[in-house]
């Protein structure tokens, strides 16, 4: 837990550099082959057109050929070839300047492809060994495997494997891969050859437990990059830096920093290196009322914490427990395998930290025997209760990861007491303070000191995404609008006042930070999740709804209410879309399969499921019920749109989603970008950020963020604020309730003094001042939003 930001007046000087030049919006691109710098090029156009002011592009270094998303680097010394190499990402750059644009780049320093055969780096690592003047990009734990790094490739075991093995051209073959051989080797019988390598070639099973080097998370596909070391931070990012100060570049996305030893390290060296000319936003997931560190030399973050705040104020919490009710009646799960929250989360990080993430509590465990024993008072402690130690106290960390400073606040005294439950022996429970010393550093500085503390960090967090995002949101869906990355399933309606408090902080502190709705990472489109958190001001009509569909056979009640409400968002049926999407959800629950344990009957009957229901049966026809949310819906998302494009920070726009946008989980929200007609959705994305252009200073780094309360018998029903007494927005909130209680009647909206324009319609005008009182019914007559400007 970190302390309140100071404010951009007291940021490092890099900070204050990037916040003098704001981007006013940015667009996300998704670059792929099918998609590359030319395709970007041709799109500028229309993109200038909408009213952002840069281009936002996934990662446009060097990666595994046909990647689809670009965060598998391989070579960051050249921009892909693939998307059309150096020379296409800048004539996209010059295109996008004749047009106004600038471009924004996502970084990805965390982690590289374990590829044996395109990461040239680690190439060379397997060839040479600790010896090679790469063995230093890697954190490779050579205290285990016999000191060999171990490469988790195989199909099955060697044995079964051994006979495909082929020795060729200095390099080991085996079905389309191929691995350096340590020089010398290469005239050895097979098993003597296999031995004498550098690393050892393994079953992908064994990566669990076995494996040796820090991955991404729980994929061993991507191998973490130690950019804390300045020779190593120097050669991944000269490419970038280059790109920034030739003007290619003027923003960076840095993807995922809690997997750094030292992101504020990092950080800073990144703005010295840069000059402080770059707009910088972190993919910092920050949890409940943990705020971003104020060290660090950023604008903000990429805007998960928006997202939350957003998809929070427009949901409705007397909806949402009645709803929750009707969950656990109908899924009749434990309290901890779904049926209650909190035990869901928990029982999720105990799980992912004994199993998934087994090889990393272990590296952990290993670091902190050392320690001991390298230290007299710290001796005779049982290595099980060290690995005891290490995973009750991770399970514990209630955000992300600790950082430099503040990291008492999150590994607890609370915390250490609850970790010592899990012994039966007083004594043989002081492993806890042992461990919670070295996270917290108050035990030395040495070399293993310091690896201990960062590993830790770094395992927290990928703890939290894993236990939290990929396992225990898709075992708890009473409302699956809430189960967003950031968000709260056990808490997901925010409150106005708290709404407003977010953005008066953020305005304050975090002025330049990123907004989102929609990202290439979001589980549902916003535009699905407005759909499915209208279901909070109606929890019978669901209920209704489920009753009417149950005539078709589910697998279980879990997959009917998940599976069933997933379609209800997304729409209209679709089984190539919902199937795969209905599928994965089982697969991350991991109660009844998995993707290393799957269940083949139980996922044949769940896609049976899908195909049959969800993805042929238009529910949101179903009944006349749920055909009269239409209008809610809408209004819901039109709402959440202009809330997020005038809200406190930089708002991004996803690709395609300046128009209606309904999309699942990856693969499916990472479609190619086109050009559709235009609907509400565009005419609100051009006319909010066409005013942020025209009105810079309103919603830049000096603006301010005031909140506009209405009166009367509905007035909890609108969400109004004011930009620096220049622009104003209200929005129409839980509109089917408000449908219920008779409409707007004669609740009112006291305007600001002066003259005002709406300009989504640029004709009508309104009156300000303390005796012109503003009918809610007049403000929303022509559409549930309204965004006005100050006039002459």
């Amino acid at each position: 837990m970190t302390s309140l930001p100071s404010g951009p007046a007291s940021l490092p000087s890099a900070s204050a550099s990037a916040l003098s030049a704001l981007p006013t919006a940015t667009y996300r691109l998704q670059l792929q082959p099918e998609f590359p710098f030319a395709a970007a090029e041709r799109a500028v156009p229309h993109l200038a057109g909408l009213g952002v002011s840069h281009l936002h592009l996934s990662p446009v270094l060097e990666a595994v050929p046909g990647s689809t998303h670009g965060y598998d680097v391989t070579d960051h010394r050249s921009v892909r070839a693939e998307l059309g190499g150096e020379e296409g990402l800048r004539a996209l750059a010059a295109t996008a300047r004749a047009h106004g644009l600038g471009l924004v780049v996502d970084l990805v320093p965390n982690h590289m492809a374990a590829s044996a055969r395109h990461n040239h780096a680690l190439r060379a690592v397997l060839r040479d060994g600790p010896g090679s003047p790469y063995a230093r990009w890697f954190d490779i734990d050579r205290s285990a495997g016999d000191g060999r790094l171990l490469l988790p490739v195989l199909p099955a075991r060697l044995p079964e494997v051994r006979d495909r093995l082929r020795v060729a051209d200095g390099s080991l073959h085996l079905d389309g891969q191929d691995f350096p051989l340590r020089p010398g080797t290469e005239g050895l019988p097979l098993d003597e050859l296999l031995d004498a390598q550098w690393y050892r070639l393994a079953w992908w099973r064994l990566a669990r437990t076995e494996l040796n080097y820090r991955r991404f998370f729980t994929i061993s596909e991507l191998i973490g990059v130690r950019v804390e070391d300045p020779e190593v931070f120097g050669a991944t990012h000269a490419k970038i830096v280059e790109l920034v100060r030739d003007g290619v570049v003027e923003g960076l996305r840095i993807d995922h920093p809690d997997g750094l030893a030292d992101p504020q390290g990092y950080l800073e060296r990144l703005a010295e290196a840069t000059g402080g000319r770059c707009w910088t936003v972190v993919e910092k997931i920050l949890t409940g009322p943990e705020t971003l560190p104020a060290a660090w030399p950023v604008a903000g973050t990429t805007g998960y914490d928006a997202l939350r705040h957003v998809d929070g104020v427009f949901t409705d919490p007397v909806g949402a427990h009645e709803l929750t009710d009707l969950y656990r009646e109908f899924v009749c799960r434990a309290g901890d395998r779904g049926g209650r929250w909190e035990a869901t989360e928990r029982r999720a990080a105990y799980e992912v930290a004994g199993h998934d993430l087994a090889a990393e509590t272990a590296v952990l465990t290993r670091i902190a025997e050392r320690v001991c024993a390298a230290d007299p008072a710290l001796r005779d402690h049982a290595p099980w209760a060290l690995r005891t130690a290490v995973r009750e106290l991770l399970v514990r960390v209630p955000v992300y990861r600790p950082y430099r400073t503040g990291g008492e606040e999150v590994l607890t005294p609370e915390a250490a007491r609850g970790a010592k439950a899990a012994f039966a022996v007083p004594e043989e429970a002081a492993a806890v303070d042992v461990v919670r010393d070295l996270a917290l550093g108050r035990l030395g500085d040495g070399p293993e000191h310091r690896a201990f503390r960062a590993r830790f960090a770094q395992t927290s967090s990928a703890l939290r995404a894993k236990s939290v995002e990929d396992t225990a949101f898709y075992r708890y869906t009473p409302l699956l609008s809430a189960n967003e990355v950031g968000g709260d399933a056990g808490r997901p309606a925010v409150p106005v006042d708290e709404f407003h408090a977010y953005c008066r902080r953020i305005a304050r502190d975090w002025p330049g930070t990123g907004t989102v709705l929609s990202t290439h990472d979001t589980k549902r489109s916003a535009d699905v999740r407005a759909a499915i958190a209208v279901l909070s001001q109606c929890p019978q009509v669901w209920a209704d709804l489920l009753g009417e569909v149950a005539g078709v056979p589910a697998p279980d009640p879990h997959v009917a209410w998940t599976a069933w409400q997933t379609a209800f968002g997304f729409g209209t049926p679709d089984a190539e879309r919902l199937g795969p999407a209905i599928l994965k959800s089982v697969r991350e629950a991991g109660l009844r399969t998995s993707w290393t344990e799957p269940d083949t009957e139980y996922e044949r009957a769940v896609e049976e499921f899908a195909a049959a229901g969800p993805g042929r049966i238009p529910l949101r026809a179903a009944s006349e019920a749920a055909f009269a949310l239409e209008p809610h819906i809408r209004a819901h998302a039109l709402g959440a749109l202009l809330t997020q494009l005038t809200m406190p920070g930089v708002p991004e726009l996803y690709q395609n989603t300046e128009r209606e946008y309904r999309a699942l989980v990856d693969p499916d929200n990472r479609a190619l970008f086109t050009v559709g007609a235009d609907d509400d959705h565009t005419a609100l994305v051009r006319a909010a950020l066409r005013l942020r252009r025209e009105r810079p200073a309103a919603f830049g780094a000096r603006g301010t963020y005031i909140p506009l309360t209405a009166e009367g018998p509905t007035a909890a029903h609108c969400l109004a604020f004011s930009r620096s007494d220049e622009v104003i927005t209200a929005v129409t909130r839980l509109p089917l309730r408000l449908w219920e209680a008779g409409g707007w009647q004669d609740t009112e909206l006291v305007l600001p003094e002066g003259r005002w324009v709406d300009v989504l319609d640029g004709v009508r005008e309104f009156i300000g001042g303390p005796a012109t009182e503003l009918k809610l019914a007049e403000l929303f007559a022509e559409r549930p939003v309204a965004l006005l400007a100050r006039t002459e």
